[in-house]
């Protein structure tokens, strides 16, 4: 049953704003998707026809309104060896295989992994890719380069001037799209000596078109693309599902990660079947759609198929737009998706958490692999919350009468149970020991065998040393572990339980 409020909201409630944010996408989008098949080692229609296919199906399928995705880096840097090796045919199939993953993992939902990424790892990963993005762009101002002299810095100090200044004095259309228009009559008109689209590689001529990968179906090929196309697929999500959480943050909405994790695995195999490479979200990308005013599929829809026009119509004026305009728009980017307050923070938060932060970009910056640098992070957060964890644990003995009573509090699993038995005794090393022990964990919890066995030691070594042992206390869940895995005393009687139904 369709959702016509949510049709309306999605694609009609915006709609002026939709479509020029889409048409400023569209442009950046161009020397990226260039740069990209350059580094994947393919033609630069494969990124550019990716780009287009990707954005115009993800608009229909994906779970994040107003979010871009295209050909990006991060999945074209894992393929250069499957290209150099077998071929542009073979990234084919392997990107088809990619969206197999991508529903497959939807399906499990492993959406839900996001749960374990920290807020430190998010904020490090934008901090990160605003560095690698302003990085991008630092060859297009090399002095030393060919066609960049003073009119480049002075078209890209001029852009920036327009991006920011535009929107105090004139909202209507957004100040970047003004910016790329202005500069590129400026520089068709005084034949300025600066660098365009062109020269980053030839435009396409033509449509996309349906085709097969042209490779054998059988399973050498699957042995060959399988190990790609896991690995396309994990960072795919992995950068998909945190720009997500990006963009809702910056839009103050929500968003479902399930059908965007479907939706991404449907657009790549389309892309494949139309000559692309395979993609997934762009931050960059997103981030100018956002503050250029979109916020609704259209304006998806509309990058995807103004790109498709500009390819097939318009190539030869795509062609003369100078570098400079978008190379302002980029460090626009750069500068509005650093988190700026996580430098004075650094010194505000706990430390493990601006560690956490600090870890995360150095190695996406070093690497350049986003997935590296975010695992890297959720290795390091899993490390200082199970110290922490760990930590908040005590036991106290007190003497009464006849008995010792050891009172233990906190979380007792693998990383604590070693503090676990050294505080309960032995209680024959105790300055006054007592026949009978009582071993309270009644604000203790138990959570996994590394906890009963560490119970199972304290008891059998209490009682070999000829105390009389009894446990209280234990919650539901702490004693139906017991009764499942406790090899001392398994029915409980002897340690003051009595065994569950």
């Amino acid at each position: 049953m369709l959702d016509r409020a949510a049709i309306h909201r999605d694609w009609f409630s915006n709609i002026r704003a939709d479509l020029l944010a889409g048409l400023v996408v569209a442009l950046a989008l161009i020397p990226e998707a260039i740069g990209f098949s350059i580094i994947a080692g393919v033609d630069p229609r494969v990124g550019l026809y990716a780009s287009v296919a990707i954005a115009m199906v993800i608009a229909f399928t994906g779970g994040r309104p107003g979010m871009i995705s295209a050909a990006t880096a991060a999945v074209a840097v894992v393929v250069v060896p499957l290209v150099r090796d077998h071929g542009v045919e073979y990234l084919f199939a392997a990107t088809i295989l990619m969206g197999i993953f991508q529903g497959i993992a939807a399906l499990l939902r492993l959406d839900l992994l996001m749960q374990f990424v920290s807020r430190s790892v998010i904020t490090g990963f934008v901090n990160a890719l605003a560095i690698l993005i302003f990085m991008a762009q630092l060859p297009q101002l090399d002095p030393t380069a060919d066609g960049i002299g003073w009119m480049t810095y002075a078209m890209v100090a001029a852009a920036l001037a327009m991006i920011y200044l535009i929107p105090k004095i004139f909202t209507a259309v957004p100040s970047p799209l003004i910016a790329i228009i202005v500069l590129t009559a400026l520089s068709i008109w005084i034949d300025a000596p600066v660098n365009t689209v062109a020269d980053m590689g030839e435009l396409p001529e033509g449509l996309p078109y349906f085709a097969l990968p042209d490779v054998p179906l059988n399973w050498e090929t699957l042995a060959i693309i399988a190990p790609y196309s896991a690995t396309m697929a994990a960072v795919g999500l992995l950068e998909s599902l945190l720009t997500a959480q990006i963009v809702d943050d910056m839009t103050h909405t929500g968003s479902n990660k399930r059908r965007e994790s479907g939706g991404q695995g449907i657009a790549n195999i389309v892309a494949a079947f139309f000559g692309g490479m395979g993609g997934c979200a762009m931050i960059g990308q997103s981030v100018i759609n956002v503050t250029s005013g979109g916020r609704g599929r259209l304006s998806t829809f509309t990058a995807g198929l103004s790109l498709l026009i500009l390819l097939a119509l318009l190539g030869d004026l795509v062609g003369q737009v100078p570098m400079p305009a978008l190379v302002a728009i980029m460090i626009m980017v750069s500068i509005g998706t650093f988190s700026w307050n996580s430098i004075p923070n650094i010194g505000k938060h706990p430390w493990q958490s601006s560690v956490v932060m600090l870890v995360t970009v150095a190695v996406v910056v070093a690497t350049h692999n986003l997935a590296l640098g975010v695992l890297a992070g959720v290795i390091l957060s899993g490390v200082f919350f199970t110290h922490k964890v760990m930590t908040m644990f005590e036991v106290v003995r007190e003497r009464d009468g006849e008995t010792a009573v050891y009172r233990a509090k906190g979380q007792i699993f693998y990383a604590s149970v070693e503090r676990f038995e050294a505080a309960l005794g032995p209680e024959s090393t105790q300055p006054d020991p007592a026949d009978h022990v009582i071993i309270d964990v009644s604000k203790a919890h138990f959570w996994d065998i590394s906890a009963v066995g560490a119970l199972d030691k304290v008891v059998e070594r209490m009682r070999r040393n000829g105390r009389s042992v009894k446990v209280v206390g234990l919650n539901r869940a702490s004693s139906d572990l017991v009764d499942k895995f406790a090899l001392t005393d398994k029915t409980g009687v002897e340690i003051g339980l009595a065994p569950h139904p």
